[in-house]
Parts: structure tokens; sequence; C-alpha cells
């Protein structure tokens, strides 16, 4: 599907969705735009995959006329595949595109990709080189971490050569690849970051809430944010934000909203994606939006053994009748995005 370049949104009340591996497809994407997601990014696809045709890669990259401004996250670790790659992108009608220089998982960084590639900051450069002599200045962006290591922080070097080659945009999850997702994100870096690069850079790291949000974009002047965790629990968080940074009270996250959020998710699947492998995949993602309330296990369950698209709508309404928890919400089963 042709997409036309549009100019990406970058401001504190224009929140992005995360490229978030095995979450963040057609049906997520347009979930969380009709709840006010500003732009979004794919699911990482491997620069290699798209070239010699990996398994999946397509459904990585389905998209619609709606589905505007996108941007395409790319991960791997040889410039010449890039070379490759971008003309395929291109050719398809893709006009943005982010390095994946963040992701922390093992398999990724195993390959040199992810935030293996902050080790390698000469290597990272070369790649985001090719990426912008094929879409043009302005167009590639970089997800990245503090550095590899701690105490081995090059975020700040590094941040300065990708806007001299041209890169558009920041986005800084403040931790080293090593830190993984523990301990706290160091929202001071993410300003640090601000003030040495003029392009704009965007927020990611314990944005688990909309109150997180606001309070992280005050704190480092950054030029917006990127939800990743927060999005999954609660896809309604994009306009809780954009109410907050309009003064006006946000709605409550409460049982019968989040209700609302899983069937307009089931809704968006039927339309979008209707293959065995989104309806197994709807039934393990659904219990996410009852977190913090009761009855998730059983709730979990019922999903479970649905067999078709009315039975799991109707098992995901359920969800309204559910009550809060007491204890604050908890994203640690998340940990690894």
């Amino acid at each position: 599907m042709t997409q036309n370049a549009t100019t990406l949104p970058f401001a504190p009340d224009a929140p992005w969705l995360a490229p978030l591996a095995g979450y963040s497809d057609l049906p997520f994407r347009t979930l969380c735009r009709a709840y006010g997601a500003a732009c979004s990014e794919t699911e990482m696809v491997s620069a290699k995959g798209l070239v010699f045709g990996g398994f999946g890669t397509e459904r990585l990259l389905a998209t619609t006329g709606a589905d505007a401004p996108l941007v395409v996250q790319l991960f791997g670790a040889e410039p010449e595949i890039y070379e490759r790659a971008m003309p395929i992108l291109l050719e398809r009608g893709f006009t943005h595109f982010d390095l994946n220089a963040g992701c922390s998982v093992r398999k990724v960084n195993k390959s040199g990709s992810g935030s293996a590639l902050m080790s390698r900051p000469d290597l990272l450069k070369r790649i985001v080189e090719v990426m912008v002599r094929a879409a043009g200045p302005g167009k590639v962006g970089v997800k990245m971490r503090l550095g590899f290591t701690p105490g081995e922080e090059n975020f700040l070097d590094l941040g300065r050569g990708l806007e001299d080659l041209g890169a558009g945009w920041l986005t800084l999850h403040p931790r080293t690849a090593k830190q993984l997702f523990t301990g706290k994100a160091r929202w001071a870096a993410i300003g640090e970051l601000a003030r040495t690069v003029t392009v704009p850079v965007l927020a990611s790291g314990d944005l688990f809430t909309a109150e997180d949000a606001a309070q992280c974009l005050r704190e480092t002047g950054c030029a917006g944010v990127m939800f990743a965790r927060g999005a999954l629990t609660d896809p309604m968080i994009f306009q809780r934000l954009r109410d907050i940074w309009a003064g006006r009270e946000p709605a409550p996250r409460t049982a019968a909203t989040l209700a609302e959020a899983a069937l307009t998710h089931i809704r968006f699947c039927r339309e979008l994606d209707r293959t065995p492998r989104a309806f197994r995949a709807l039934r393990s993602f659904l219990p996410r939006y009852a977190k913090g309330f009761t009855g998730i296990r059983a709730l979990r369950n019922a999903l479970l053994q649905c067999r078709d698209w009315d039975e799991l709508a109707a098992t995901a309404a359920s969800i309204a009748h559910l009550e809060a928890e007491d204890a604050p919400l908890d994203h640690s089963d998340l940990a690894q995005l």
C-alpha cells in the first residue's frame, strides 16, 4: 500500500506508538490511532529478511491509506544489506524509516543488531548513512540507548554524529543495553540529548501512564513521547496525554472503557487481518486490557477457549464487569518492551 510523504508530528501533544515486536501490527496501530496516536512505527523488520524474503516480513509491512504517518523500523548490522533493502521499501511507497539501535533482546544483540550497535558506533553511523542516502535527509530516525554498558555511555557523541549525517529525529530509551529494563529510566539524559542536538528527540522508557509522559515532557523539554508498555494496557493513553497537555481532565482508566478498547481491537482485526494467526494472538493479547482488575485469570482462560470471532467479542465484553484491584498496575511482565 503506497504511503504519501507526510511530515512527521513532533510535539508534546502528538504522542507516537512505539515499534513493539509481536504487538504493533496493523490492527493495533489502527486502534491506537483511533485513540489519539499521532504517528506509529511498524514492528521491527529484518533488513535481511526483506532482501531475502524472510518469513512474516509481508505481514509486518501490511498497511492502509489510513495508517499514516507510518515509520518502518529496520534492524540488522550489515550496511550492504541496507543498500538492497531501502530501494525495496521506497519502491513500495514507504517514506520514513527508523533504525533499531535500542532492542536489548539477546537473540537480536547476538546478531550484532539492536542495542549491540551502541558498542559499534562507526558501524551504526555507516548504516544510517546508507539509509539517509537512499531516503533523503530528515527521513531517517534512530531509536537508541545511553550506550552498551554502564560507564561507557556514548549517546551524546553519537547523537551529534547522527544529526550530522542527516538523521531527522532521535528516540532515546535512557538505560544502557546491559541494564535491559532494570532500575529506573534516567529521564534527565533525554533532556541532555535534547539540549545537545537540534533535531527532535522523542522520549521512551517508563512511560506507563499519561501522567508519566506529561511529567517526562516537562522535566526534559523533549519534542515528544513514544508509548510502548503503557499502550498495551491502555490504548487510550494517547488521548489521555492530549487531554492533560490541553489542560483537560483525562477520562479515567475504567473496566468499561477498556472493554470498549478490546471490542474495537477485535473489530479492527476482523476488518484488517482475519487470519488464524491474528485470532490466536488476539486471544493472548486481550487480557492485558484487564490488568489491574479482578478475575483476570478466569478471563484469560475463557478467552483461550474461544473458537470464533463472535465468541471472542462476547467474552471480551465481560471486561466491563470487572472490579479494580487496590494494588498499583504492575508492568513487570512487559519488561522486554
